[in-house]
Parts: C-alpha cells; structure tokens; sequence
C-alpha cells in the first residue's frame, strides 16, 4: 500500500452528499427587493425636499391663500379659461388679505401667487399618488422585505396627515373680517415640523436598507451608546430650532430686526411683553419670536460642539467623519441666519437658510446612524 500524503487524507473521503454551504443565509428570504424600494424611497425623498423649498417661496411670495378651497381631487385642474380664473379670482377677493392687503392686484398678479400654491399643492398630489403605486405595487408583488410593509407604510399615512394639516393651516388665513392676512404661525410650525418628520422617517430607512439585515444585527453590538444619545438630543434640538424658524417665517419677525449681535441696540429687543395675554408674545410679538430663535441657535451650536468633540472620540472613521460634517454645517446654518437676518430675510437668503437646514437634519441623522450601527473598517482600508 503506497503511501499517501496528510493533505490528499484531507481533502479526500469527502462524502459526496455533504451539504453545501451558503453564506448570507440569515437574509435568505427577507431581502426582498431593497435596491428598488430604496431608489422608490430616493424619489420620495426628493420630492419632499422639493416641497419644503416650494412651500418656503410659497410663504415667502404671500400665495398660500391664493386658493381658498381644499379639493384634493379636483383641485389638481388649474383654472383652464378666462371665466375660471375670474371665478378663482372672486372667491379670493372675499377673504381678508386682500380686503387689507392685495385690493391693488389685477388677475395678471393673482395669477402669479395663484400657481405657487397650486404647485405647492399639486407636488403633494404627486408624492402621494408615488407612494400609492409604489407601496401597493411591492405588496402585490411580494417583493417587501420582512417587517417592512407597516414601516413604508408610515411615509404614506404621514403624507396624508400632512395634507389635513396644511388645509388646517391655510383655513387659518381663510377669514372673512378677522383681519387675518397670513396663516397661523404655529399651525405653519406644525405643517413644517411634520415634513421634517417624514422626511426624517424616510432618510433613516434609506440607510437601514443600505446595509443588509446581517451587517445591521453585527454593527448594533457595537452601538456608541454615549455619542448615540448625544446625537438623539441634537437631533431634538435641531427639530426645535426648525419649529423657532417657522414661527419667525409666519409673522415675517425675520425683518423686525437687523443688526447683530443686538436687537435695536439692546440684548434684549423693546416690549417683549407688549401683548395681552402674556402667551401672544411668544408667537406674534416679532421682536421676542427672533430673539427666542437667535438664543436658541446659540445654544443649538453650542451643544453641537460638545456633540462634535465627542463624536471626534468614536473608535470607527466613518463615524467621526459623519459627526465632522454635520458640524461643519451647522456652522454654516448659523452664518446664514446672521446674514439673513442682517440683510432684512431677501428670498435667496432665506430659502438656502431653509435648505441648508434640510442638509443638517440629514446629516445628523446619518451619523447618528453610524453611531447605532457603526461600521468598521480594517488597517488595510487606510
């Protein structure tokens, strides 16, 4: 009998019949089709940023009471002739804005506010008719992940909640002799509180759905519990500080004062408390409402300082990374209040403060992310 080497004993006697493996089988089954309910999820994504901005120049150019009915389904047929338009036209002049206001306007101006709320409007018609056929179309198809058919529901409810809040909003500003001329401030807050919301939700699962179900069951034992529930608290903070902007926007308190650091030359602005009762300050007195909101923003970055150095600290470069960009703009966040507050709120200054304020909820969302799941990279990877 010749003799035969260790490695053929090993290699060989190999039953023909033993099984064979096959990695990633904890995501067999439940995978479902997440590249394409990430780029649906991307869609939706870009549409409600499109959104906020488009509801920002809304606000901005004074059209959110142009149209005075709320008509989810038939609303979305602009006034197509001569006799249309007057008719729109009419039911506009009964309202108070322009009793007070817009008694100058002619059908060419009307016109011009008419089609910004009309967009505003019509994108949410489209959001939500994306979501609709999305959404069903994965059900149908079975294509849903494991435990994802309640969440990517949750865009969908939420838009709809959204569209009663922005006719609860709008119905604000719909007066007849109230001496209304704008909507509500807090029901403006509200109605861009809850778009931050979703476009929150839908961030969070665009990353979830990044990473395969595997890799986020291994990256959660690494959880950076600290600067995981630093981040959560800027996260909060940041929201806060958006619902502040919002009131600021809703009574145009952004050109009640234009010097900086003080406010008429005083720390604190003239009559904060001229109102009565003492509440109607905090949300119609312009001069209180931006002081509240410079404070706040002060504060804001002075805990995502604390946020920063500690997340400087993460074991993992990604993640020290994250927490180094949403820094870098909140600091541009903060410089832009400041010059649009100096040069008396311009459109284009605010609509990019606005913006970059999207670009910092996401930011912090991403690293706080990371922090939750971090994801850890080799010496090889340097």
């Amino acid at each position: 009998m010749s003799k035969r080497s260790i490695f053929e004993e090993v290699a060989g006697d190999k039953p023909e019949t033993a099984p064979a493996v096959t990695p990633g089988m904890i995501d067999r089954g439940r995978r479902g089709a997440r590249g394409a309910i990430r780029a649906w999820l991307t869609v939706l994504f870009a549409l409600v940023v499109a959104m906020i901005v488009v509801g920002g120049l809304t606000r901005l150019t004074d059209s959110g009471l142009s149209i005075t009915e709320w008509r989810p389904v038939t609303g979305a047929m602009p006034p197509l002739t001569e006799l249309d338009w007057q008719a729109e036209f009419d039911k506009y002049k009964q309202i108070d804005q322009w009793r007070i206001e817009n008694q100058w306007m002619e059908l060419a101006d009307f016109k011009e506010i008419y089609w910004w709320e009309w967009g505003h409007r019509q994108l949410g018609r489209v959001m939500g008719l994306i979501w609709a056929v999305g959404y069903l179309g994965f059900l149908i198809t079975k294509k849903i992940p494991t435990g994802w058919a309640g969440r990517l529901a949750l865009p969908g409810l939420l838009g709809g909640v959204q569209g009663a809040i922005g006719w609860w909003m709008v119905s604000s500003g719909v007066t007849q002799g109230e001496g209304m001329t704008a909507v509500a401030s807090y029901r403006l807050a509200t109605h861009l509180g809850l778009a931050f919301v979703i476009l929150g939700v839908i961030a969070w699962f665009l990353l979830q759905l990044g990473r395969s179900e595997r890799d986020l069951m291994q990256a959660r034992r690494a959880k950076e519990a600290k600067i995981f529930g630093l981040s959560t608290g800027l996260l909060h903070f940041a929201f806060l500080q958006i619902l502040l902007g919002a009131l600021v926007a809703g009574i145009d308190a952004g050109r009640s004062y234009t010097d900086w650091p003080l406010m008429g030359g005083q720390v604190i602005p003239p009559n904060p408390l001229m109102f009565e009762p003492i509440w109607r300050n905090f949300f119609e007195n312009p001069g209180l409402v931006q002081f509240i909101h410079r404070v706040s923003g002060y504060l804001l970055f002075a805990f995502g300082v604390v946020v920063w150095l500690k997340g400087r600290g993460s074991a993992h470069p990604l993640t020290r990374s994250a927490f180094s960009v949403s820094f870098a703009i909140l600091c541009l966040q903060i410089l832009l209040g400041v010059i649009t507050v100096i040069y008396g709120a311009p459109w284009q200054a605010a609509i990019l403060h606005q913006l970059v304020a999207v670009a910092l909820w996401v930011a912090i969302l991403r690293a706080r992310f990371l922090a939750g799941y971090p994801i850890s990279t080799s010496i090889k990877d340097h």
